[in-house]
This record gives C-alpha cells, structure tokens and sequence, in this order.
C-alpha cells in the first residue's frame, strides 16, 4: 500500500503513473498488433470490419471502467482517512456494482447487436465480420471488468504497479493468440477477439489471487457485503458520474463513427489508425489524469487541501510539455506511423490519417486541461461539472457527425473535436477556479470546514 498523502506531490503523482503509463502503453500495444495482424493477415476489409465496432467496444469498456475508478476513489477517500471498516465495504460495493454492470449491459448489446450496428451504418459487406467480432467481446465484457475492479481497488489503496505486471503478461498472451487464432487457426477476425477476452480473463485471475495473498486486509467476508446505504450512495454517485463521463465522450465517437462508416473502406481505415495513434498520443493525458483522481481522493480523506492544489498545478506543466513533443511529432513522422500500424499501401489511408493528425494536435493543450481537471474534479467530490462538461462534447459530436460531416465530408470529422474541446473546457476551468481548494491559501484546513464539491 502507498500514501499519497505524504511527500512532494509532484514526485509521488509522477512514480505512481509510471506503471499506469507503461500498462496502457501495453494495452495500446497489443491493440496495435491486433490491427497490424488483421490488416497484414486479413486485409483492408477486415480492418475496417473491426475498426466501424472500435468506438462502439472502447466506448462500452470505457463505461466500465468508469464505474470501477470512480468506484475506488471512495475506496481512496476511506484509505486516506485510516478507515479501513469502511474501505472494505466500499471494496464490496465496487465488486458487486461491477459485476452486475458489465453483465446487464452484456446481455443488452448483445439483444440489440444488429440494430445497433446497422444504425452505425456499417456497410452489408462488412457486416458478418463486424458482427462477429463484437458479440465476442460483449460476452466478454465481464472478464475486463474484473480485471477492472481488482485493478482499481490495488489503484487506490496505491499500488500501481502490481496491475502493470499482470498487465504486461496479458499483453503478450494476446499477441501470442493473435498469431495462433488468425494465422494458424484460421479464426478471421474472431480470432482477435477471442485472444482478447481470453487474456483479459487471464489477467483478472491473476490479479485476484493477488489481492488474496498480499493484502489480507482487504480478503472480503460476509459482513463485507452487508453495505451501509450511505456508502453505497456514494459509490453509486462517483461511479456513474465517472462512468457518464468517459463513456459521453465514446459515445460522442460513436456518433461520427457513423458518419465515417458512409465514406469508403480507406477513410474507415484512416481513422481508425489515426485514432491509435491518437490514443499514444493522449496516455499521458488520461494516465495523469487517473493519477490524479486517487491522489486528490486520498488528500481529501486526510483533509490536504493544498495539496491536491499543488499537485493538480505542477502535472498541467508536465503535460503542455508532452503536447509541445506530440506536435512535433505529427509534423514530421505521422506517415511512417500510419504505415507501421495498418501495413496499407493505400496512399489516401496515409494522407487522410496524416491529416487528421496534423490538425488534432495542434490543439492538445486543450484536451490536456480536460483531462486532469476532470479526473481532479471526480476525485476532490465535483461529480457535476465533468459529466456536463462530457455532455457537451456528446452533444457537439452528434450536431457535427448529422450536420457537417455530410456537408464538407471526412474534413468535418477532423476539425470537430478542436471546436468541441474548445467548447467542453470552459466550464471546467470556471469551476476549478471557483473551487474553495483552488481560492484557498497554501494551507491545510480542517475537512469539515469546508465544501469543497464545488457544486
């Protein structure tokens, strides 16, 4: 276990992220080889057959995986106050509410599958692979959901590093699957996705055994179980506020998503490896941002104020400096990256995704301030302000994908998320800076003297 709650903020937020930033990298990773294999094994079409579900399965995990985080930042705030009666019934609440989650939503995708993907407009031709591809990992859906919550709650009692090794061993397990299910087996494009799931149910397994071993303070028994209303309130209100909030901002992908599935197999493929990369160059965004959360839910269960304020002030410096990097980076090897990743020889998959980069990291300051505020505000109480600030960007990118997508095409789709974070940010920035931790001096005050939800 690792408190947060003492020690240079900036220091313990930076160790803390490393293993998280490493363990997504190794997500994004073998996602990359997931499509490597597709497209170099399978072809263009049954690349763009699993990248028109992309959106629709990373928005669906993302919810997920919402939940459990904002479940553990109660599980945080109890760890930071030295209350571990109750931290163990939060870790009760959040296993019980994470697994009935991930199987109601299973089971109803899994009714809907063929509307839900004809609404997204994927074509006739790409359907029966896209189908097939999605059912898999709906039904599994429960297995990255336990990883989720073991992960979660070793996360906020500050152990980041224990989810990154059995991480790691999942990632290579999936890659060695990919070769066997797609190349061997001959499995087209279900065979990604089981090798998956079937990894991901590895590393939850692992992960609970773990927890069972280490840290006996937290093995649940009965009585754990037995949970006070008051906290299941609590879980509830952070974990959907989280939830809505990553998964608004899928759901607004998933609406252009339909808009990029009507332009041809090339565009489809363009965004979707546009969007891989894309998700390298924004981890260091959403892996400081989840650092954040648990280190400004533990300070706040030990009532340090100032800080969570110094913390949230120093990691927004080191992130304008990754954005400075980022934008180097898409002017000068975005070509070679879109090649290494879909192995296409389409000129126009390369030039579109190239674009795409090109103009979206221009404004990655933005997204930055979204990002760790968001996550800051979840974990210092304000369940509010990022769930509208999510909203806009779900209303912006539906506006923009019905709108003016079908009027100038593919270019639509580029420039909307700068004109939706634009939008999104404002008021998190309002109510950062009327926030009373943010308006205090550089002084710890007692818990109950203030509140600080800044609602």
């Amino acid at each position: 276990m690792k408190n947060l709650t003492h020690g240079k903020p900036l220091k313990l937020i930076l160790l803390f992220a490393v293993p998280l930033f490493i363990g997504q990298l190794f997500q994004l990773f073998y996602g990359l080889v997931d499509t490597r294999i597709v497209g170099a094994a399978l072809g263009d079409d049954a690349l763009a057959a699993v990248g028109a579900t992309t959106t629709l399965s990373e928005m669906l995990l993302s919810l997920l995986n919402g939940f459990t985080n904002g479940f553990a930042l109660i599980i945080a705030t109890f760890f930071g106050a030295d209350d571990t009666k109750n931290m163990k019934k939060a870790v009760g609440g959040t296993v019980l509410l994470g697994i009935v989650s991930s199987i109601c939503i299973s089971v109803i995708c899994l009714l809907f599958l063929s509307p839900i993907l004809r609404f997204m407009n994927v074509s006739e031709d790409l359907l029966p692979r896209a189908k097939s591809y999605l059912a898999i990992i709906l039904t599994g859906l429960l297995a990255a959901t336990l990883y989720n919550v073991c992960a979660a709650i070793l996360r906020a009692i500050g152990d980041s590093l224990t989810p990154l090794i059995f991480l790691i061993i999942s990632a290579f397990l999936n890659i060695i699957l990919d070769y066997a299910f797609i190349l061997h087996l001959h499995m087209d494009v279900a065979g990604a996705a089981f090798a998956t799931v079937i990894s991901q149910a590895l590393s939850a397994f692992m992960c609970f055994l773990y927890i069972r071993k280490k840290y006996p303070s937290l093995t649940l028994v009965r009585e754990d179980f037995s949970i006070p209303a008051e906290i299941y309130r609590r879980l509830l209100a952070t974990g959907v506020s989280m939830g809505f909030m990553v998964s608004f901002v899928n759901l607004g992908s998933v609406a252009l998503q339909t808009a990029i599935n009507t332009f041809g197999t090339n565009t489809i493929v363009a965004h979707t490896s546009a969007r891989k990369v894309t998700s390298i160059f924004m981890l260091p965004f959403s892996v400081l941002g989840a650092t954040l959360a648990t280190f400004c839910g533990q300070n706040l269960g030990a009532g340090k104020y100032s800080r969570i304020k110094t913390g949230v002030r120093d990691t927004l410096l080191v992130t304008f400096a990754w954005c400075a990097v980022v934008i180097l980076a898409a002017y000068t090897i975005s070509p070679t990256l879109i090649r290494l990743i879909t192995a296409s020889t389409e000129q126009e998959v390369i030039d579109t995704a190239t674009l795409y980069l090109k103009v979206n990291t221009a404004f990655y300051f933005v997204p930055a301030v979204i990002c760790l505020f968001r996550n800051s505000m979840q974990g210092f109480g304000d369940n509010k302000t990022p769930v509208f600030s999510s909203t806009l960007e779900l209303v912006g990118k539906i506006v923009i994908a019905f709108l003016l997508a079908p009027a100038i095409g593919y270019m639509g789709v580029i420039v909307s998320e700068p004109i939706v974070w634009i939008i999104m940010v404002v008021p998190l920035i309002v109510n950062m800076v009327r926030n009373p931790i943010f308006r205090m001096p550089d002084t710890d005050i007692p818990q109950e003297n203030h509140d600080i939800s800044g609602s």
